[in-house]
């Protein structure tokens, strides 16, 4: 099982954050290129959680998103063709007096098959680096969005 942990400080508010991170509609992928177009599938969406399937480049999972508490955002695999166990993704913002918010994100991928125990162990050795490029180019994607800049 490979558990990584980023962390990030931005300008955005934690609203302003899950609202790009549980934006489903067309175009997705420019802000999170690891969830193309033609994967993602919206099964339920409600006021504060939303059933989702999406992906890329062979590699799929479904989760069950939940962001009912304004600090936290927990991202839950129940499916998919690699991962499977605890596999999923959790948010923690903290918000500053300053206005910043730090992003903490601890992405848990734990192999369901051999695909899966590989690219585990590719995250775990040299892969951290892939996830922090997407992690921050969602960040600034978002804060373009939002006409505001990156602060760390």
């Amino acid at each position: 099982m490979s558990s990584i942990h980023l962390h990030l400080t931005t300008t955005l508010t934690p609203e302003q954050y899950i609202a790009g991170l549980v934006d489903f509609g067309p175009g997705r992928s420019k802000i999170f290129g690891n969830s193309a177009d033609e994967y993602l599938t919206v099964h339920h969406v409600s006021r504060s959680h939303a059933d989702v399937t999406e992906g890329s480049d062979g590699v799929w999972e479904r989760l069950q998103y939940d962001w009912s508490d304004p600090n936290h955002v927990v991202l839950t695999t129940t499916d998919s063709n690699v991962w499977g166990g605890a596999s999923g993704h959790d948010y923690t913002f903290t918000r500053h007096a300053d206005g910043a918010t730090d992003i903490d994100l601890v992405v848990v991928r734990e192999g369901k098959n051999f695909k899966g125990y590989l690219l585990g162990f590719v995250l775990r050795t040299i892969g951290k680096g892939v996830l922090e490029k997407a992690f921050v180019n969602s960040v600034k994607a978002i804060e373009a969005r939002n006409g505001q800049a990156i602060t760390a």
